[in-house]
């Protein structure tokens, strides 16, 4: 639609891997994978949280959150990305579009504060063990999950009504989903208010979690060290080493693509890292929380047996 010295867009070109058109079919077939492993080894985190009453606990409430994050966050793009890649037009409509970017925002920024929730989490269970109960109690870990969420998506939905007003000067997208970022670079003239916008969200959502994840884990490691068994020692470091390798793979991944110099990487090396972290990170998390926990290992166990067990009554 041409307006008088504005063109508003009704739909976007995603380049993605266009240029690359021999890697597209790898990258097809590596990023469905990956999706399909995300949904399986989510969903069944989520169920056996729900099912199992030994998990009703602070720490699975809020893996439990995650899981449901992570199954948002890569549905929010996978699923136009696998679309994509198998057509000769990528196209994506502006309210796709919009949708896209939030869920993608939320999602993210969501998980940036319960990350930190799930550190104070370990440091109470850690550092407090005898007044855990009482402190994470179910009342304040719901409002602890709730404010994840409402903080999330309030700054999602700030910085998307703010970006879908800038001006585009273009409507081919160097990237493969709405990347707040990647449609930023389509703006006809900067915006203070929007760069203002996205160093407060930035700031709010990266450095400062990852202050209180450091500070709770300071706390963690000086009470561990204190422990005079080794068999303790090892419980504890078992209880907090899946949430550590977790956190250092999201903030890793989030640091690297939102508070890097704007020269230092190109857009190729942007998508790559944009699929790690949109693909691999939540796959990863429920393979991660699994390998390292007994008792997930032994509800997934008793999950599956079950599902087993139905199939074989079915079939008689």
């Amino acid at each position: 639609m041409q307006g008088a010295n504005l063109t508003v867009w009704t739909f976007f070109f995603l380049e993605g891997f266009c240029r690359y058109p021999k890697l597209e079919t790898v990258l097809f077939a590596f990023s469905l994978v990956m999706y399909l492993i995300t949904l399986l080894g989510n969903g069944i985190l989520i169920l056996i949280t729900i099912l199992d009453s030994h998990l009703h606990t602070p720490m699975y409430l809020f893996l439990g959150n995650l899981s449901f994050m992570d199954i948002c966050y890569t549905s929010a793009s996978i699923p136009t990305l696998l679309v994509n890649l198998l057509s000769s037009q990528k196209i994506i409509v502006f309210s796709g579009c919009a949708v896209q970017m939030y869920l993608s925002l939320a999602m993210g920024s969501t998980e940036c504060v319960l990350l930190a929730v799930m550190a104070y989490d370990r440091y109470v269970a850690i550092c407090n063990p005898l007044r855990y109960s009482i402190i994470m109690n179910r009342q304040v870990c719901v409002q602890m999950a709730t404010v994840s969420w409402v903080t999330g998506c309030m700054t999602a939905l700030l910085e998307t009504s703010f970006a879908l007003q800038v001006p585009l000067c273009g409507n081919l997208i160097d990237h493969f989903t709405c990347e707040i970022l990647a449609v930023l670079k389509l703006a006809c003239t900067s915006s203070l208010l929007m760069d203002l916008i996205m160093l407060m969200v930035s700031v709010l959502l990266l450095p400062i979690p990852m202050l209180l994840i450091c500070i709770s884990y300071v706390f963690i490691l000086s009470t561990i060290l204190r422990i005079s068994s080794a068999e303790g020692r090892n419980k504890a470091f078992s209880n907090c080493g899946a949430h550590l390798t977790v956190v250092i793979l999201y903030y890793g991944a989030a640091l690297s693509m939102y508070l890097k110099p704007s020269s230092s990487n190109s857009q190729a090396v942007d998508k790559i890292i944009s699929l790690l972290y949109g693909v691999l990170t939540p796959m990863l998390n429920p393979i991660i929380y699994s390998l390292r926990n007994k008792e997930v290992k032994d509800a997934t166990k008793k999950l599956l047996s079950k599902i087993s067990l139905y199939q074989t009554h079915e079939n008689l």
